[in-house]
């Protein structure tokens, strides 16, 4: 039988994408071609993965146009794929819903913010629920089955994501036993930083017990790096698939509430996660080497944060 067609609307942000890996997964395990539609990045950070993935244009109208020919194109490929339920909406938002009831598809979604009335079945979220597993429980009700899910994602690195991230490490002289540090945080919690304020003072107590601390930056972070983390080796510009090589290759990473933090525990790199506001029952990365230091509402000392850190280096 011939895998049938499905657009899955993934999410906007790394760390939530990272963990809907385990849903898509299963909807492929159970016969469905996935066609994903996100930013510009995911394309990249899937690619291990082999699903074909498009970005999301700009503007709701060429969004809508966009969606409109995916789903010409497998209704080509599936004569009834106009009769049943062909879409999966991962986002909770009013406009992700609007979107694909536009372009005439029959979606399946959470029911949030009022929008059940423009999917074709809306299910009501699990209140507290991580979101792994409410990605997952979303995947199940789609395919009308009842799994557990894993307890961790086990993201794919592509053969040429890693080579590149060799040649980088290569280039930068960078060693075995590297620790990569993410002391970026990207938008707010509640409301509230995300970002550990004594991250600079730990990468100087790194660096001077003699770690090889690496930073890979994202654009416009340079300036973060240079004014609190001098001694780091910069690694700047790397996409997130090289990004997936690197973490595989490090000693460890020690990193914000951030989509870095999730790729890492995503692809198995020993990770240590500082958390403030953050709710790591909701948003914690999920892997067998993730350990999460957290004191909210203060803040984890230097001090705590090391010792995790000799604890998982020896």
């Amino acid at each position: 039988m011939n895998p049938l067609p499905l657009i899955v609307r993934l999410r906007n942000w790394v760390g939530d994408v990272v963990l809907g890996v385990p849903a898509l997964r299963l909807l492929e395990a159970h016969g469905y071609e996935l066609q994903l539609v996100g930013k510009g990045w995911a394309r990249v950070l899937l690619a291990g993965e082999g699903w074909e993935t498009v970005a999301r244009p700009g503007s709701l109208r060429a969004r809508v146009r966009q969606l409109r020919s995916l789903r010409v194109a497998a209704a080509a490929r599936e004569s009834g794929f106009d009769d049943r339920e062909n879409a999966l909406v991962l986002p909770a938002s009013f406009s992700a819903a609007l979107e694909v009831r536009l372009a005439g598809l029959r979606a399946v979604g959470y029911a949030s913010e009022a929008r059940g009335f423009l999917l074709a079945r809306s299910e009501a979220p699990v209140a507290g629920a991580h979101a792994l597993d409410e990605y997952w429980r979303l995947a199940c009700r789609f395919l009308g089955i009842e799994r557990e899910p894993p307890a961790s994602v086990d993201l794919r690195v592509s053969d040429d994501a890693q080579r590149r991230a060799d040649e980088l490490l290569a280039r930068h002289s960078v060693g075995e036993r590297f620790v990569v540090i993410c002391p970026f945080a990207g938008g707010t919690f509640d409301k509230l930083d995300k970002t550990w304020p004594r991250f600079p003072e730990f990468t100087k107590a790194l660096l001077a017990l003699g770690h090889e601390v690496v930073v890979c930056p994202g654009p416009g972070e340079e300036p973060i790096v240079a004014a609190g983390h001098a001694g780091a080796k910069m690694l700047a510009g790397v996409d997130l698939g090289a990004y997936g090589g690197v973490l595989r290759r490090a000693r460890l990473m020690v990193s914000n509430d951030t989509g870095p933090g999730h790729l890492a525990a995503a692809v198995g790199a020993p990770l240590v996660s500082v958390l403030g506001p953050t709710l790591p029952q909701r948003w914690a990365p999920r892997g067998a080497g993730v350990q999460i230091v957290r004191r909210w509402p203060g803040w984890p000392t230097v001090d705590e944060v090391l010792e995790r850190v000799a604890a998982r280096t020896g």
